[in-house]
């Protein structure tokens, strides 16, 4: 039952991230500037998750804790904001279902390799026949669902 549970969440992050993506554009017509789109964006998400660290009393992580952290680990950020630049940037011209399946597919094939190598702490999932094989599924969804 748990396991469902988490592939409900996982589903329902899914939606939250194409909706954003919608929600983005519609914020990059009525500001007229794709970048000031992104920022408010990510205002609103920093002061959710303010509202979450609170909600959860955590506390601050230690200064050791700080230091001993990857400095490929605080690169996260980064990485989102060039995700949401792009996502809506291209939103307009992609039209929601294909740019979606894009980045499933662009997501799944950097997951594949990253859990093969282990890459950044992650356990090793070897490549296999069968996760070719779903992400070959997930390319052709992509060629069905594009204009």
């Amino acid at each position: 039952m748990q396991a469902i549970f988490l592939y409900v969440l996982a589903l329902a992050a899914g939606v939250s991230v194409a909706v954003q993506q919608v929600l983005n554009g519609a914020l990059r017509i009525a500001l007229g500037s794709p970048a000031w789109a992104g920022f408010v964006s990510y205002v609103a998400g920093l002061l959710t998750m303010i509202v979450v660290l609170f909600a959860l009393g955590e506390r601050l992580p230690s200064w050791k804790a700080v230091a001993d952290t990857p400095w490929w680990a605080w690169s996260g950020g980064v990485l989102g904001g060039v995700f949401i630049l792009l996502m809506i940037l291209l939103l307009p011209s992609l039209g929601a279902a294909t740019l979606i399946a894009l980045v499933v597919a662009g997501q799944m094939a950097i997951a594949i390799t990253l859990d093969h190598f282990g890459a950044f702490g992650l356990a090793s999932h070897p490549v296999s026949i069968s996760r070719l094989a779903g992400a070959a599924l997930l390319i052709a969804g992509v060629v069905l669902i594009k204009d």
